[in-house]
C-alpha cells in the first residue's frame, strides 16, 4: 500500500454535516468533494427547471416533492459516507424525507454541469445514482446547450440526447414535457 493511501481521511456523515454552513461540498464513498459556487445560467436553469416541475406537480395535486439544491440525500441508508446534494430532486415517497433532507434514492434527480464538475456528473454520479435506484437522471450542460437523459429503471442504462431546442418527456410522469426553448436568455 502506498504512503498516500495508508493515510488518506475516510470522512463520514457527521464531518459533512459539521462542515461550516457556508462551505458547499458532497461526501461520496467517504471523500469530500467541494463545490464552487454556481454561475448565473446555472441559477437560472436551475430555477426555471424547479418552477416548471413545482408547477406542474401542483397542477396535478401530485404528491412528490421538488428539492432545489443546497438539499442534502443519502442515498443509501446504511451508508454514513455518502450525502450527495444534487441540483434538483423530485421526490415521490414522503417516507424518505427527513429533517436534514432525503434518506433513500429520489425518483428523479437534475444536475447542471460546470466545467469543474463535469466528469463527476457524468461518471462517478451517474454511476452511484443507478446503484442507488433513481428512475431517471437529466445531465444538462449549459455550455454545449445539451440534456443527456438516463432512464436508470431499465435494464439497458443507455443516455438519449436532447438539445435546448427539443420538447423532452419526463419519464416518470405521463404528460410532462420539458422545452428549453422557453427558458429566456
Amino acid at each position: 500500500m502506498s504512503e498516500a493511501l495508508a493515510h488518506a481521511n475516510i470522512y463520514t456523515e457527521e464531518d459533512y454535516y459539521n462542515l461550516p454552513e457556508n462551505v458547499r461540498a458532497e461526501l461520496i464513498d467517504g471523500q469530500i468533494y467541494y463545490m464552487a459556487a454556481p454561475s448565473r445560467i446555472h441559477q437560472k436553469i436551475l430555477m426555471f427547471l424547479s418552477k416548471t416541475i413545482a408547477n406542474y406537480i401542483d397542477s396535478k395535486d401530485g404528491s412528490c416533492e421538488v428539492y432545489p439544491a443546497p438539499f442534502a440525500v443519502k442515498l443509501f441508508e446504511d451508508d454514513d459516507k455518502t450525502v450527495v446534494e444534487p441540483d434538483i430532486s423530485v421526490i415521490c415517497d414522503p417516507n424518505k424525507l427527513t429533517d436534514r433532507g432525503c434518506t433513500g434514492a429520489p425518483d428523479w434527480i437534475v444536475e447542471i454541469v460546470s466545467p469543474s464538475t463535469s466528469s463527476h456528473d457524468y461518471i462517478r454520479k451517474l454511476n452511484l445514482y443507478a446503484k442507488a435506484g433513481v428512475k431517471e437522471y437529466w445531465i444538462i450542460d449549459p455550455r454545449t446547450e445539451k440534456v443527456f437523459v438516463y432512464h436508470l429503471d431499465q435494464a439497458d442504462v443507455n443516455a438519449d440526447s436532447y438539445t435546448f431546442q427539443d420538447k423532452i418527456k419526463v419519464n416518470i410522469y405521463d404528460d410532462l414535457w420539458i422545452g428549453f426553448a422557453e427558458l429566456e436568455p
